[in-house]
This record gives structure tokens, sequence and C-alpha cells, in this order.
């Protein structure tokens, strides 16, 4: 495993439970407005985090946290991620897993495996706007694959989007609804402008305000989603 680093300890990565962070390097994926360029850029990568260090502090930390999200970068770009998610799981500890969805393969044998306690699935745009999102082509069926994978996982589960005002309108909200039509949750992230970002240009980017999300929460909890959130 390619290990960017880790957190030792977390109240808000994982819903409702205490959780340890760990970041892997490397994604497929160049969102402008992403806040880890230091685990997309491989020009920026630094020397990986030792796996067997990681592991032996979550060994110390058995019993005292609940789980351990898995982020990155794209995870499942990992090619011993499915080992990886093993060792952790061995100590007794619920993973959630971040993705981008665009590996559903991969999502599938984990899957197999009951290897993911908590699916968090990013859904960057409607589907036409997808490609110009990601700064990246891709066949958007496979991300369509993922959210039914995910939604039939039997897991808890939650869809996000983060909202920069300059890429997506009320409009497309509703459009990435549509998709996931029936979903138990759906987040909306406001983006915020940091020093640190992928696309410096996106530092004079913004979201819209709560008031604006909160207003798009509701419609879309009324038309297509079961709950959807603001955060």
């Amino acid at each position: 495993m390619k290990i960017g680093g880790w957190q030792k300890f977390s109240l808000v990565d994982y819903p409702s439970r205490l959780s340890a962070v760990i970041f892997t390097q490397g994604c497929n994926f160049r969102c402008p407005y992403c806040h880890n360029p230091e685990l997309v850029e491989p020009k920026l990568f630094q020397s990986p985090e030792s796996e067997e260090a990681v592991l032996s502090f979550l060994k110390s930390r058995v019993g005292r946290l609940d789980g351990v999200v898995v982020t990155g970068g794209e995870p499942t770009l990992q090619p011993d991620l499915l080992q990886f998610l093993k060792k952790i799981k061995k100590l007794g500890f619920l993973i959630k897993l971040d993705t981008n969805g665009s590996q559903p393969d991969k999502l599938k044998l984990l899957l197999k495996e009951k290897l993911v306690d908590y699916w968090a699935m990013d859904l960057k745009g409607p589907e036409e706007k997808y490609s110009e999102i990601i700064r990246t082509n891709l066949d958007f069926s496979l991300i369509k694959q993922s959210i039914d994978l995910i939604r039939g996982s039997g897991k808890d589960y939650e869809f996000r989007t983060t909202v920069v005002k300059g890429q997506l309108s009320g409009s497309d909200l509703m459009a990435i609804g549509q998709l996931i039509k029936g979903a138990e949750c759906y987040v909306l992230q406001a983006f915020i402008p940091a020093e640190k970002i992928l696309d410096p240009a996106f530092r004079k980017e913004s979201s819209y305000d709560k008031s604006e999300l909160e207003t798009w929460a509701n419609q879309l909890e009324q038309k297509y989603v079961k709950r959807c959130l603001v955060r």
C-alpha cells in the first residue's frame, strides 16, 4: 500500500464512530478543488508511510477506536487494497471506504469479501459535466455501476458532492438526485477555498451560502433521496 499519511483520531470522518484515517497516494481524477494535491500529483508525493507502522498503531488502538477510514487519493487504485483491508478487519475494526466510484470491479471484490461497513462515494456532477470537472475522460457507465453496487451492498452508505458555484447549479444537483433516486443519504459539501489546493486558480472560487444549499437539500429530500445533509 502506498500510504501518504494517517490521522490517528477523528470524530467526523466516520459517522457516529471514533476512527483513524488512512490516506492513500494516487488518484485518476484531477478535480481542481481537491484539498489533497500531495496525494494526487506524483511530483508532490512524499516517501510512503510504512504499512507495518500503520498496522502497529492500529493494533495499539484496538478497543479504543471503532473504525478505520481509508481514503485518498483514490484507494481502489491500490493493487493490494483488498489484502490491506483484510488485515484491518482482522483487528476487529469497522471499515469506511471513500471512493470516486471509477473502479466498480474493485468495489465488487470488496463487497464479495464483506470488508467494507460504510461506503462514501463522491459524485462530481451530472453526467454531461463529469469529464470537465474531473479533468480526464471517463466512461460514465462505471460511475453508474458503482452507484448500483453501493446501494445494493446492504451496508450504510452516503453519496456526496462538493459544490463549487462556478461548476454546479441547483439544476445540476437535481440531476444528480435523479441519478441516485431512492438513495438513503446524499450529502452536499460546501467548497471551502484553501491555500493548499490542486488548481491554485480555484482559491478564488466559492460555494453557495448555507441557506441556498439547505433549500436544495430540502428539494432533493422531497423529490429524490431519503435524507440530504449539508456539511
